[in-house]
């Protein structure tokens, strides 16, 4: 596998990014999520949403995803809609894909956590990165997909444990 490129995502990668979430139904998004990750897609707006896309050369764009401010709490950044195409899964690129963006969010000084709503299918991908389930709704997002909220302290440090 050629060495991953991360950019930020451009209104061409509309339907690249469609094609990775279309691999990943019904294993690990369910075909009704498509209409909101379309209309994220369509709302991305750089300085309210951060959003990229690592490509593979030979493949295009493999993975995708961003996070943008709470509109409730600024101190809260919320990731949203990171996915890799799933014949790719297990490779690394997930893991490039949230650490960039939790880089980044670490070093925005007015974010104190990250939170995400993820399903059952990829919670402890979540937690090898100090995300914690803070509750959890059974056929939350579709049946057969429970909504589970996680939550990760700035540099995965609650205070007076770093």
């Amino acid at each position: 596998m050629s060495a991953p490129s991360l950019r930020r995502y451009r209104a061409e990668d509309r339907a690249a990014c469609l094609a990775l979430f279309d691999s990943n139904v019904p294993d690990y998004f369910a075909e009704l999520e498509r209409a909101d990750f379309i209309r994220t897609l369509d709302e991305i707006d750089d300085e309210i949403v951060g959003y990229w896309v690592i490509e593979l050369e030979g493949e295009g764009i493999v993975a995708c995803g961003g996070y943008a401010a709470s509109d409730g709490d600024a101190s809260i950044a919320v990731l949203c809609w990171g996915m890799v195409r799933r014949d790719l899964h297990r490779r690394g690129l997930g893991e490039r894909l949230l650490s960039e963006r939790l880089r980044r969010i670490d070093a925005e000084p007015a974010f104190a956590w990250s939170v995400l709503e993820t399903t059952q299918h990829s919670r402890a991908f979540y937690a090898r990165h100090g995300f914690r389930a803070m509750c959890e709704q059974r056929d939350g997002f579709a049946p057969g997909f429970d909504l589970v909220e996680m939550r990760r302290p700035r540099n995965g440090v609650v205070d007076g444990e770093g």
